[in-house]
């Protein structure tokens, strides 16, 4: 970890320029890795604990205190710059803990050691070491977005053959998909990133163009590009027991069928899609403009019209804030209440010495994102379990998450300002908070208080024509209609038909909305198929699904290599431990606050039972996936003669 390079004095002056306004508690963590001097851990230097969800930058540190850790700082990585070597290379588990608890200014758990070592890069995650592979072996991938990215670069790096299937003309899924006026991140996308590909944000929260071009980026930095069938629409994968491999069939760009086998097949399809209208009377026969925020028109205008937004979930937080200026009017059909956090970073630029010591410094770039991902990760997990024994079960879980009740309710009503009488009790979820998709607030507050915004939360009975009637029978007319209303996300893989042994659909073994696998990725039934974001997977106390997602093809990776070594032709996760994982899955989640009575979710589907989020914080499922254990496993071996030819 060391450098070597001559510093000119333009070099010096950025790194001096950066470390001026960098982050302390984050500078604190590169010294004591750079010099090995722990003494930046103790006493003057600790970082104090920072309510919200912000970085920090100062640490809470005296004026004197902060130059000293700054100026310590140059000296450390110009050295380190010119070559002087790293004197802490690879911490201990127990110090990383150590660091991070510091860092972060409260404790952080043991376990949390080989974790923090790994998103570090200081810990070995993934083996790339060549595989052995028989003739013909072949993996294919369903979609390109962020899932199937991150199947395919490791597949790569470790010479195992694969094809991509992709519908759309490029790379990105959702992210290409969703065009939607103020589209992006509600997670900081220093940490919304692969932890293998680092890149030169412009924003510390971009918005949809910026992450798709990051998408474009890496998929050719790393060359993917040529083992993708764009606009390839795939629509029904079987599987042949005798033959030990699947056939996907599929449309391609021209309409003709396109066939194609693969010994293993890894569903990259993602969550969000279709996109789903509501059931309203008369809406079919809207007569003015009308389009769902996922298929937002390239060429639409919403300048001097009135706009009627149905749903007030993420996509319409983000839309109407944006366009709140350029429309005449704008009436925003509230379906429910939300709990929103403060967003210190909306619009943030990452300045220009910033992403100078971002680029060169890898230490800083990883220790920032580290103290990311406890932020905005596990850190608030405990805070969202039931106190059996809480006085005020209605309204919360327990002291810390009433906390978190009064924080956000203070919140809202300051940014309401002299409408907070008014708009309050609308606003106000009556559930716990987190209960639903924590949002960020993009100015939804204040816009609520522009005098061109109304937000209705009685309920809409019908539509005739380019007017709205509400359950009162009030009538409002519209020019456009925005339908935000999200997607089909409890029925899970619903863009292709999944056929697995003796004939049986993934729709029918899940019961169309009763999604279940095991660790999220393996289902009975369905041998050498893995599902990335699958069930149960997405991280609902917060923070970036794509580490999940590394972990997932850690775990499809080790058990690509352990069929390939041991001639091993079909595997799949025994019935028992399928069942007792998602026993003990919903066994967890009646402790959580997704199943509080008090509201409805897409968490959760008609049975009652979470589908989506995962009772789990990451380092339980770091050590899940660390690697297979084929006693879970009904093993057939590998029948001679029956690869996929090239």
């Amino acid at each position: 970890m060391a450098e070597s390079k001559t510093l000119t004095a333009a070099d010096e002056q950025q790194f001096a320029e950066a470390i001026a306004v960098a982050n302390i508690p984050t500078l604190l963590m590169v010294l004591v890795q750079l010099t090995g001097e722990t003494h930046w851990l103790e006493e003057p230097y600790k970082p104090g604990r920072q309510t919200g969800m912000g970085d920090n930058d100062s640490g809470g540190l005296d004026p004197r205190h902060q130059a000293e850790v700054r100026d310590a700082a140059l000296e450390a990585i110009v050295a380190w710059k010119r070559g002087r070597p790293v004197a802490m290379p690879e911490p201990s588990t127990e110090m990383l803990v150590r660091m991070l608890s510091v860092s972060m200014s409260e404790h952080v758990p043991d376990e949390y050691g080989e974790f923090t070592g790994a998103q570090l890069g200081q810990i070995k995650f993934l083996d790339h070491e060549p595989y052995n592979l028989p003739e013909g072996f072949k993996v294919l991938i369903i979609g390109a977005g962020v899932s199937g990215l991150c199947a395919a670069i490791n597949l790569q790096m470790a010479g195992v053959p694969f094809e991509i299937v992709e519908r759309h003309p490029t790379v990105g899924g959702v992210w290409w998909e969703n065009k939607y006026p103020g589209a992006g991140v509600d997670t900081p996308n220093h940490l919304y990133s692969f932890s293998f590909a680092s890149y030169d944000w412009q924003n510390y929260f971009c918005l949809r163009d910026e992450l798709h071009g990051y998408l474009e980026h890496v998929s050719r930095q790393f060359d993917i590009r040529k083992h993708v069938s764009f606009n390839t629409t795939v629509n029904t994968v079987t599987y042949d027991e005798q033959t030990q491999r699947w056939t996907i069939e599929a449309t391609g760009p021209d309409g003709r069928a396109d066939v194609r086998e693969a010994n293993v097949v890894i569903s990259a399809a993602g969550l969000f899609n279709p996109p789903v209208e509501p059931n309203i009377a008369g809406l079919d026969s809207w007569t003015g403009e009308k389009w769902h925020t996922a298929r937002w028109p390239n060429d639409a205008s919403v300048a001097g019209k009135r706009v009627a937004i149905i749903g007030n979930g993420a996509s319409c937080m983000q839309t109407a804030p944006e366009i709140q200026n350029d429309v005449a009017s704008m009436d925003i059909y509230q379906r429910s209440t939300h709990w929103a956090a403060p967003f210190d970073s909306f619009r943030k630029p990452v300045s220009d010495p910033m992403r100078f010591l971002f680029r060169e410094c890898e230490l800083y770039r990883n220790w920032y994102r580290v103290r990311l991902g406890w932020t905005f990760n596990d850190r608030i997990h405990s805070a969202l379990h039931k106190d059996p024994n809480w006085e005020h079960p209605e309204r919360s879980l327990n002291a810390q998450n009433d906390a978190h009740r009064a924080y956000f309710t203070k919140y809202m009503a300051d940014e309401l300002g002299d409408k907070a009488d008014e708009l309050l009790p609308k606003v106000l979820p009556t559930y716990p908070p987190f209960g639903k998709r924590m949002l960020m607030d993009n100015g939804w507050y204040r816009m609520l208080r522009n005098p061109k915004v109304s937000l209705l939360d009685d309920r809409i009975d019908h539509i005739e024509g380019n007017t709205i009637v509400t359950a009162d029978g009030t009538a409002r007319e519209a020019d456009v209609l925005v339908l935000a209303t999200g997607f089909d996300v409890l029925r899970l893989i619903n863009t292709y038909e999944t056929i697995g042994r003796n004939g049986v659909s993934l729709r029918e073994a899940w019961d169309d909305d009763n999604a279940q696998a095991y660790m999220g990725t393996v289902v009975p039934g369905f041998p050498n198929f893995f599902i990335l974001y699958g069930p149960n997977l997405q991280p609902g106390h917060g923070g970036s699904l794509i580490f999940v997602v590394e972990m997932q093809v850690r775990y499809i990776m080790d058990m690509i290599r352990k069929m390939t070594d041991l001639g091993i032709g079909a595997v799949e996760v025994r019935e028992d431990v399928w069942a007792t994982y998602n026993e003990n899955v919903a066994r967890e989640h009646e402790d959580m606050v997704w199943t509080h009575p008090g509201m409805t979710t897409y968490y959760r589907n008609d049975r009652g039972r979470i589908t989506i989020n995962s009772p789990y914080r990451n380092v339980d499922f770091y050590d899940m996936t660390k690697a297979v254990d084929l006693d879970e496993y009904t093993i057939e071996p590998l029948r001679q003669g029956e690869l996929v030819a090239d």
